[in-house]
């Protein structure tokens, strides 16, 4: 097991998902301790469960991170048992596709601004003072090629990701200066299982695996990444 983040406290927000679970596991595997927001007690409990000999430095937290709230009094709680957060990672978000602007639903459309959108705008309003204080820590919001590629059929995502990606960017130019860092990576189609049995048909093999974008998302919250802020991060593997 390396090292490079022992002693570092990380939260990676959705991290018992597709991506989320991938990026907590090279955390934990590097030697930090993690935090993760779930929302589905059988994906904690089965992500515990594996993490072995690394859990003792895991621990979950079922939260709504859309809620302004229960993110603040999460922060709150990591602060008061480690006393410090080096790094937040976002990797919440949701999909719909497959309708056109005017056939859309007003509340998936609020829907994907909530879960694409609100999710990083909650952790990181959280996250931010804590890094402040310390005048160091690194966020990653994980966005998606839909916010620069819009395809038919994806109005209400393709709005959703590429706002998070401006907000983002607007949340580097405020925090220059202040050792506090952050940057957006954008995957194109991960290889995991739900998105697997909804293309069917597809070439998986050109989907970039999730363990490949957590090599990503370390390097950005790691030492070797100080002169990375502010950027948005192709990672679309072959696709």
């Amino acid at each position: 097991m390396s090292a490079r983040f022992e002693g570092r406290v990380v939260l990676v927000a959705g991290g018992t998902g597709g991506l989320g679970r991938a990026v907590a596991s090279a955390f934990l595997e590097e030697g930090a301790m993690v935090a993760v927001t779930y929302r589905n007690q059988p994906e904690w409990e089965a992500f515990k469960n594996a993490a072995s000999a690394n859990a003792t430095r895991l621990q979950g937290h079922e939260v709504d991170v859309t809620d302004e709230a229960a993110v603040r009094q999460l922060v709150e709680k990591i602060l008061a048992k480690h006393g410090y957060l080096d790094a937040m990672v976002n990797t919440v978000g949701g999909y719909a596709g497959g309708l056109k602007l005017w056939e859309i639903e007003t509340k998936l459309f609020e829907q994907m601004l909530n879960l694409n959108l609100r999710s990083g705008y909650a952790l990181s309003r959280a996250a931010v003072p804590a890094m402040l204080k310390r005048g160091r820590g690194s966020i990653v919001n994980v966005a998606s090629k839909a916010a620069f590629d819009h395809a038919a059929g994806a109005s209400a995502y393709a709005a959703s990701k590429a706002a998070a990606v401006a907000m983002l960017d607007s949340l580097a130019a405020d925090l220059k200066g202040t050792g506090v860092r952050v940057n957006t990576i954008l995957p194109s189609i991960i290889d995991t299982e739900p998105n697997r049995k909804a293309m069917p048909k597809a070439d998986f093999s050109k989907w970039p695996k999730p363990q490949d974008i957590a090599r990503v998302i370390l390097f950005l919250c790691g030492d070797d990444a100080k002169v990375i802020h502010g950027a948005a991060i192709p990672v679309y593997g072959d696709s």
